[in-house]
């Protein structure tokens, strides 16, 4: 008997579409394998488990396929786990059986804190007459968010090979997947425009001249708007100089009033044309359209990075991009994204559709950018995409395009990105006619908080020239929602600024998601994590060794802003470090997944300085029996010991001592301040 414990859909080949709102990622598809019962292969081979990552991809459908897991064994408890590398709150579980189907009795969610909870179970499994399925269940949503999910097999009720090539899960219940098993492209919704609250706003005679006003860039936090001004006397080649880069702050958070206007000035603007594409998190990095040469000329092709020191903005530095060329240098656009991994342009190359094209570029380890990548036929037309503006949640593209169907002679439109091939995205949408009209409508930009967009119209502009404009969205349709994060990078010791690069990363993945600068001036650092995992970030110079931090927003719905300095220790003999990033199933000292990065570095350290010895002290808070305490603190620095043992490390050079609740280093009156006593350091004993 099929025991349905909410509600189940069974569905071959599915059609249908996805409506959601955009502040929620919706659908995703699993990105890790946390354990399996028996593999036919190891690693990224045919047939291995890590075939079951990612979108469903094993074509032609009811075949044996390369690109999808078989179980080794065939026996009664064969399982797969997966993670996510966002949590959501689910609604549905999609697993795509695209050979021999009928062998999954169980499947069951994997929460944030561990536990499981059970949503569909199969007393009865067996052949079924279809020779593919898309199981599909759905249900009520529960009080917990989803981060993995379980799917056990009775391989030995199905003969032959039983193959599993995706597993997904969604916080709706509408299908995940088409006929091909492709995704769904979401819906801002039902009509797929984007919804505002008000008229667009001029912003005023602080910004707006009767000079022609284009290229707004609001920075992350709000607080700055960078835009060009065309011919404007002002300019530092006087109203003959085409195009230079000028700047705002904001006055007043609450009326949204703007200060006068200043010229960025030397080097950025010269009496060329001039042109800034995008700024990092706290606005103290911008990328600049075109490369400049040691004459001061301007160079269209590529582009430069400058960034503000003490003295003002520095000499722009030429962006290596591997094989770049565009066919067409009097048109161009570049956009760094917010985590500083991606470069976005548009250019006309050999692989464009028509005209200009949008690509992606991908940060190099080294610091250069990957040869471009075309963003694809949903995306790109026979006639021009221009102005790529990416929100901060890196999934919402927003872009000019002639070629999609508008209202005018160009129109503004919006994409979601599905994946990481940076080729997959939803149908665009026109953003309507509060937007749009008749006339050229382009650069649209929103700060982190994604409440206004800010873009550049005619329409009652000052003495018909092209203004800037503000205009609020619906709070249904912003990006995905992101905490902004902010503070200093400060010597732990001297408690000075430090020059330093801060790194932030999925502590579920492992994967680095982007890098921010620190300004010189003052150390201070801003970085926008995305909604629904978990994060943990750090600073690196040389010299030094990092103290890092976490922020767990798994479950945050709302946009925030958190304020937390970063500390690094001088690299000396008796320096003690915290390990703030390690963590532990509760009252037991069994190491989580999440604490696998932290310990990684650590590992390169012992690895890099063969010299170093460390000591691991463990600490608890003062909750329970204090003899359970001291023997708790104990157990965690040898479970830590024994990790980077595994990991190649002499357990000569690691000694170890737990002290339980007696060295405090908050109140333990209430959870805020008790929390920082559970804790493991390590101190240099020797370098």
């Amino acid at each position: 008997m099929q025991k349905l414990l909410l509600s189940l859909g069974l569905t071959v080949g599915i059609v249908g579409g996805l409506c959601s709102h955009a502040q929620a990622q919706h659908a995703v598809w699993a990105s890790k394998i946390v354990e399996v019962s028996s593999q036919k292969a190891e690693g990224k081979e045919p047939f291995s488990p890590e075939k079951v990552l990612g979108e469903p991809n094993a074509l032609p459908l009811g075949q044996i396929s390369n690109d999808a897991w078989i179980p080794k064994k065939e026996g009664a408890k064969e399982f797969i786990e997966v993670k996510f590398a966002k949590s959501l709150v689910a609604r549905q579980v999609t697993v795509v059986e695209n050979f021999n189907p009928g062998s999954i009795i169980r499947i069951e969610l994997v929460d944030t804190r561990g536990e499981r909870h059970e949503v569909y179970k199969n007393d009865n499994p067996g052949p079924i007459p279809d020779i593919f399925r898309t199981l599909q269940v759905k249900f009520n949503p529960g009080t917990f968010r989803t981060i993995g999910i379980v799917v056990t097999m009775n391989t030995a009720k199905v003969n032959g090979v039983n193959q599993i090539d995706a597993i997904g899960m969604a916080d709706v219940t509408d299908v995940m997947v088409k006929k091909d098993f492709r995704t769904v492209p979401t819906a801002a919704s039902e009509d797929g425009a984007v919804a505002f609250d008000s008229a667009m706003v001029n912003l005023g005679p602080n910004v707006n001249t009767k000079f022609t006003e284009v290229r707004p860039v609001i920075s992350p936090d709000g607080r700055t708007l960078f835009f060009a001004r065309q011919y404007a006397p002002g300019n530092v080649g006087g109203g003959k100089d085409g195009q230079d880069v000028w700047y705002s702050t904001l006055a007043n958070p609450k009326t949204k009033a703007w200060n006068p206007a200043k010229n960025l000035g030397a080097p950025v603007n010269t009496p060329g044309p001039n042109g800034l594409a995008s700024v990092s998190a706290d606005g103290s990095s911008a990328l600049l359209i075109n490369r400049y040469l040691p004459d001061g000329s301007l160079d269209p092709k590529g582009a430069s990075m400058s960034r503000r020191r003490t003295s003002g903005w520095s000499q722009p530095e030429n962006l290596n991009i591997q094989d770049f060329y565009n066919d067409d240098p009097e048109n161009v656009d570049f956009f760094m994204t917010t985590s500083g991994k991606q470069l976005l342009m548009a250019v006309e190359r050999k692989d464009s559709k028509g005209q200009q094209d949008l690509y992606v570029s991908l940060r190099q380890p080294d610091g250069s950018w990957s040869r471009p990548v075309n963003l694809g036929g949903n995306i790109n037309t026979k006639k021009a995409e221009f102005a790529p503006f990416l929100a901060s949640d890196g999934k919402t593209l927003y872009f000019g395009s002639d070629g999609h169907t508008g209202y005018g002679k160009s129109d503004i439109f919006y994409s979601k990105r599905l994946d990481d091939t940076w080729t997959n995205w939803t149908k665009p949408r026109n953003l309507g006619p509060s937007i749009n009209s008749p006339a050229d409508d382009a650069y649209f930009t929103l700060s982190a908080a994604g409440d206004d967009a800010y873009l550049v119209s005619d329409r009652n502009g000052t003495d018909g020239s092209r203004d800037i404009f503000r205009i609020a969205l619906t709070p249904k349709n912003r990006p995905e929602v992101v905490a902004l994060v902010r503070g200093r990078v400060l010597d732990a010791v001297t408690k000075k600024p430090v020059a330093a690069t801060v790194r932030y990363e999925n502590l579920i993945t492992g994967e680095e998601v982007g890098v921010a600068e620190t300004n010189p001036t003052d150390g201070s650092y801003t970085i926008v994590l995305p909604v629904g995992a978990h994060y943990g970030y750090r600073a690196d110079a040389k010299g030094y060794l990092a103290e890092d931090q976490n922020l767990d927003i798994t479950d945050r719905r709302t946009y925030s802003e958190e304020t937390q300095d970063l500390f690094l220790i001088p690299f000396q003999v008796g320096q003690k470090i915290k390990l703030n990033n390690i963590f532990f199933q509760q009252s037991r000292y069994y190491l989580r997944e999440n604490s696998y990065p932290e310990l990684g570095r650590l590992v390169s350290i012992m690895k890099n300085y063969p010299q170093v010895e460390i000591k691991l002290e463990g600490h608890t808070d003062n909750q329970g029996d204090p003899a359970l305490n001291l023997k708790l603190s104990i157990d965690r620095v040898n479970e830590v010991k024994k990790y980077l043992v595994s990991k190649g490390i002499a357990g000569t050079r690691i000694t170890t001592e737990g002290f339980g609740d007696t060295k405090p280093i908050g109140s333990n009156d209430q959870e805020d301040t008790r929390k920082l006593n559970r804790r493991v350091e390590f101190v240099i004993t020797k370098k």
